[in-house]
């Protein structure tokens, strides 16, 4: 199948682009041999072997054949609606689309009616679902060997302040690391509705960013799990950590916080004791082959757009219970102040 990339910011030329290349290599037959199309009219990429590059994806089109074609949408979450409309208009139907699927709910329900109006193929990437730490998660909660699950602790921290000045393409905190964090949390313990959430600005040497701080959420699962998801992208470290409190244990893991390493670990503590392990998790390059099974394998795939739009509808929840006053307060002082919150 061919590829093509529309948008070569962080996600598409750091992150889509060397993955498909990695992807390529390990299953040749799956991919085939053509070039790489990649299109972004407010960016020139760097000459890259087997890259090819259009000024627009109508020129793309021209160039391709939609029907075997793999759209990766790597654009900001408020072009989603716009740029998925334009390809399914050009003919193209099968879409990897990167997190968050929209930046609010009446985004989604465009895309949604996009979707249908079209019968798009649409894969939203979600590597934490494929790795192999969270496979290790999920065995642990359904074996029952500690007991069953209580609380569930997710930290997503990474210190983001030159990209959330000069290039806001997320609307807020929730958009970052977020959508990682509620979707590893609705599969480890079901269905769940927002009961808490809080929001900061980002404030350094007079620079402002609304609602770029960091962000956290508090869940409620129908099993009776509770889940706290915070992300602080002030802080000074990186961090992608999941704590599960059972019964009768505890599991901590290490998600890899950047693509240099594909290594995650886990901490099982029971009865005094406890065991490390270290563990091989390239999840984003698996992910990305499984979504191409898919796509070869045809047939209108639903299971996995309907996760991503109910991860999609808590973020836009707690965005909503987050929303600066009619009234606007002074501009706060300090490093990054919080902007709303429920309990």
């Amino acid at each position: 199948m061919q590829s093509l990339v529309v948008g070569l910011g962080r996600a598409g030329a750091g992150l889509h682009l060397p993955v498909l290349a990695k992807a390529r290599s390990c299953e040749p037959q799956l991919f085939g041999a053509q070039d790489v199309v990649a299109c972004d009219p407010r960016r020139r990429p760097p000459h890259r072997p087997g890259l090819v590059t259009t000024p627009s994806i109508a020129a793309a089109a021209g160039a391709l054949d939609p029907a075997r074609t793999v759209v990766h949408v790597c654009t900001p979450p408020t072009d989603r609606h716009a740029v998925i409309t334009e390809l399914a208009e050009l003919g193209f139907r099968n879409l990897i689309v990167e997190k968050p699927l929209a930046s609010d709910a009446d985004d989604l329900a465009r895309i949604i009616r996009v979707r249908r109006k079209h019968r798009l193929h649409i894969e939203v990437v979600e590597p934490w679902l494929t790795s192999s730490l969270t496979g290790r998660l999920v065995g642990l909660t359904r074996s029952g060997l500690f007991g069953a699950p209580k609380s569930i602790s997710i930290v997503q921290n990474k210190p983001r302040f030159r990209r959330s000045f000069a290039a806001p393409g997320h609307p807020t905190a929730f958009d970052v690391e977020l959508p990682h964090g509620v979707a590893l949390a609705l599969r480890l313990a079901g269905a769940a509705r927002v009961t808490h959430a809080v929001g900061t600005d980002l404030e350094v040497d007079g620079q402002f960013s609304p609602r770029m701080g960091g962000a956290s959420i508090r869940l409620r699962h129908n099993s009776g799990v509770r889940t706290e998801i915070s992300s602080d992208l002030t802080c000074p470290v990186r961090e992608r950590r999941i704590t599960i409190e059972f019964a009768h244990g505890s599991a901590v893991g290490h998600f890899a916080v950047s693509d240099d390493d594909d290594h995650s670990q886990l901490t099982l503590r029971a009865n005094g004791r406890s065991e490390h392990q270290v563990l091989r998790d390239d999840s984003l390059t698996g992910w990305m082959i499984q979504a191409y099974r898919k796509f070869q394998a045809g047939g209108e795939q639903t299971r996995g757009f309907n996760f991503a739009a109910e991860v999609v509808q808590l973020l836009s929840v707690a965005k909503n219970i987050c929303a600066e006053p009619v009234v606007p307060g002074p501009r706060p002082r300090t490093g990054h102040a919080t902007v709303g919150h429920a309990g």
